[in-house]
């Protein structure tokens, strides 16, 4: 288990401190304190907490049961592997920034052959923050990315940003000198074959060109791009959970959209991803 020293309270930025007597808590000098929930995971968002919606627990179980049947499976497989081509020491400090469910960071975190491993999972969702406490050798924490990290300056060696809001500022911030940023989007041509019947989002073109620009001016060089491209079968089942996890599932009514599902039947499906490496400058 991490020793949260490279965390930060996300109240005055002092270092947490992570005990597990009598209970699971996390305390900085100042007195703040946050305990663990019977979960696992740790709510930084008290107060106000976010604007943003977070994925319910419904929409969290669809995510897990579609990548629990493997078809996002070569997109984890690329990215340890290209988190373990990269860092080869044997300690692996990761951020995953928007981690969902964790599924990426476990994938990395299991194939990576570091001794020792320190991970931060972060996510607005308390039900996938449930999900990625299970994992080992992390610390789940309910936390807006657009926010500042909870972690140190220079405490990581990748920051992992997998469909989720990107905060270049901070990732650079976090990151070390010989550290790399992964951020996964969706390419143009990604489930083009039932956005449309599904309502789902469509994906905006030219977003290459944008992320290496607002990266670039946070000091983050663009090392390389590469896209991932495979068919899925998918069944019925499968193309809800695949609508439902996304935000179609905050707008659209389960049944609803399982009817769309079950009408389309059994389909195949173009999965296409865009991985971004990126790298601090100097």
């Amino acid at each position: 288990m991490p020793d949260a020293t490279t965390l930060l309270c996300p109240v005055c930025q002092g270092a947490l401190d992570l005990s597990s007597e009598p209970r699971r808590t996390l305390a900085c000098p100042a007195g703040h304190r946050f305990d663990a929930a019977k979960q696992g995971y740790f709510n930084f968002l008290t107060g106000k907490g976010t604007n943003f919606l977070e994925d319910t627990s419904p929409m969290v179980l669809a995510r897990e049961a579609f990548q629990n049947r493997g078809h996002y499976a070569p997109l984890a497989a690329e990215l340890a592997a290209l988190v373990a081509g990269h860092h080869t020491a044997q300690q692996l400090d990761i951020i995953d920034a928007g981690a969902g469910t964790g599924y990426y960071l476990g994938e990395i975190l299991d194939r990576h052959p570091a001794a020792r491993k320190d991970a931060l999972a972060m996510d607005i969702s308390r039900f996938a923050m449930r999900r990625a406490a299970k994992l080992p050798d992390t610390l789940a924490v309910v936390w807006d990315v657009w926010r500042a990290i909870p972690s140190g300056d220079g405490s990581r060696d990748v920051v992992l940003n997998c469909f989720a809001p990107h905060n270049p500022a901070e990732f650079r911030r976090v990151l070390r000198p010989r550290g790399l940023c992964l951020v996964v989007t969706g390419a143009a041509d990604h489930l083009e074959e039932v956005r449309e019947p599904l309502d789902m989002l469509s994906i905006a073109g030219g977003k290459q060109e944008s992320l290496v620009e607002k990266f670039g001016a946070e000091q983050l060089t663009h090392l390389s791009s590469r896209n991932i491209k495979y068919q899925m079968e998918l069944e019925p089942e499968d193309l809800f959970n695949l609508a439902f996890m996304g935000p179609a599932g905050h707008h659209l009514a389960a049944e609803v959209l399982r009817a769309k599902a079950d009408a389309l039947g059994r389909r195949t499906v173009t999965a296409s991803f865009d991985v971004h490496l990126f790298v601090p400058q100097g």
